[in-house]
């Protein structure tokens, strides 16, 4: 389930909130003029039914009067309907199209009983006001009926209206909802752009100090984090770099001691050469372990970039770790902005790591486009498998193939080679992944962003 975002949600309520009051505002602003005009029609109707009627009482009450002349006396236009009932019969002015009909017996019965009467009916759909007057002085009774057409088209207009209205004012809650979220969320974008620096290696950033007083408790808390956060990340680089310096002096003193036996080695008898061969190979271990763990404690340092021919600096690599030309494909020009020692570095560990433990270099490829640089590196093992992909980056990480690559040897590494890779090209921005390769094996691709020297 994707849920939505806080920028997403503030817009939403303040939508939701203005849609809540414009509706409100709407709607009693509809029924509270509604009932106004409403009122003020049938009154209008009533009085005009009034002094119809006693028109036509006075033109009844004439000796040898015609009620249908009377009644085309009435100067009624096109909205209103005169009836008359007299003797039991109706009259009209025109041909009777169903007005008749519409007096309902309930008004009737009230104006028989000599009290006038008002009553809305349907006339076709149309709302119609009938009003009855009784006249008993000509023994008549005088109906008139009053369409509210207008009326009708007034309210439909008006509730359009309001309608538009409502949904214009949700637009521009909707539309202020997203503004204020911006407005709000600008702070913690610097938050976010400050942590991303941090997470690349910068711990000199810092947040500006705010001006706005609720926002400053968080910005002296990032700081504040950020300050503990660097003394000791430089209190655990300094404790590697001295526990790393501190071991080279035995370590010298080890190798110094056991090349001495390596060159004795064909005067032991078999069990003694056996234990030389062993003190010999974990020496030169802990020698390059050691070498890495300084490695490690000088990566925190700044990239110094500069414009670096890479085709030579890959050559230096490739030649150092016996790679043949024929496995190599460089552009001789190609030349970019790069920390040229920890560039070599990280080539340098990939190559030796396909060397120990995945039969060696298949191809070394290095192009550019525009914005990135990539190196890509194929062995000839069996690849790495899907779920190992990320945890052979770490330190001291090792996948369950890794005693299987390459035979011989694959236990010597001190399982920060590509920890170290992932070091020097995460320090340029990069990244470092792991795939399967086309021909089989593993695929390791580097990309390095450009950058200003």
């Amino acid at each position: 389930m994707t849920h939505l975002g806080l920028r997403a949600r503030a817009s939403a309520v303040f939508a939701a909130g203005a849609f809540v009051v414009s509706a409100s505002l709407a709607a009693g602003t509809y029924q509270l003029t509604r009932q106004s005009l409403v009122t003020e029609r049938e009154r209008t109707a009533t009085r005009a039914a009034y002094f119809d009627a006693a028109v036509v009482r006075q033109g009844l009450a004439t000796e040898g009067a015609a009620v249908v002349d009377v009644l085309r006396t009435l100067d009624t236009g096109q909205g209103r309907r005169p009836l008359v009932l007299r003797g039991g019969q109706w009259f009209a002015r025109t041909a009777d199209t169903g007005f008749t009909a519409a007096v309902p017996e309930s008004l009737r019965a009230v104006v028989r009983d000599g009290s006038p009467g008002v009553q809305r009916v349907s006339l076709n759909g149309v709302p119609t006001l009938v009003v009855g007057v009784p006249l008993r002085d000509v023994d008549a009774n005088y109906y008139e009926l009053t369409a509210q057409t207008e009326l009708q088209r007034t309210l439909r207009q008006l509730g359009i209206t309001l309608a538009v209205g409502a949904l214009a004012t949700t637009l521009a809650g909707a539309a202020l909802g997203l503004w204020a979220s911006r407005r709000i969320l600008h702070p913690l974008a610097s938050v976010a752009r400050a942590a991303r620096t941090i997470a690349a290696g910068d711990l000199t950033t810092r947040l500006d100090p705010a001006r706005d007083a609720d926002l400053a408790p968080l910005t002296d808390a990032f700081n504040e984090m950020v300050d503990e956060l660097e003394v000791r990340v430089e209190a655990d680089r300094r404790f590697a770099a001295d526990v790393s310096h501190e071991l080279r002096s035995p370590l010298q003193t080890l190798t110094a001691a056991t090349g001495v036996l390596a060159n004795r080695r064909d005067s032991f008898d078999a069990r003694t050469g056996l234990a030389t061969d062993l003190v010999v190979s974990e020496v030169d271990r802990f020698s390059a372990l050691v070498e890495d763990l300084l490695e490690l404690a000088r990566g925190d340092r700044p990239v110094e970039r500069r414009e670096v021919p890479v085709a030579a600096a890959l050559r230096s690599v490739c030649d150092a770790h016996g790679v043949e030309p024929r496995f190599v494909r460089v552009d001789a020009r190609l030349t970019w902005p790069l920390d040229a020692r920890r560039f070599e570095r990280a080539a340098a560990n990939l190559v030796d790591n396909a060397k120990r433990h995945a039969g060696g270099v298949t191809s070394l490829v290095c192009d550019a486009d525009d914005d990135v640089l990539r190196l890509v590196v194929q062995d000839a093992g069996p690849g790495v498998p899907p779920d190992e992909r990320r945890m052979i980056f770490d330190r001291f990480g090792r996948g369950r193939r890794a005693s299987a690559r390459g035979g011989t040897g694959a236990s010597d590494g001190t399982g920060l080679g590509l920890a170290l890779v992932a070091q020097h090209v995460a320090a340029h921005g990069g990244t470092v992944e792991v795939a399967d390769a086309d021909g089989g094996g593993a695929c390791f691709i580097a990309s390095f962003p450009r950058g200003r020297p």
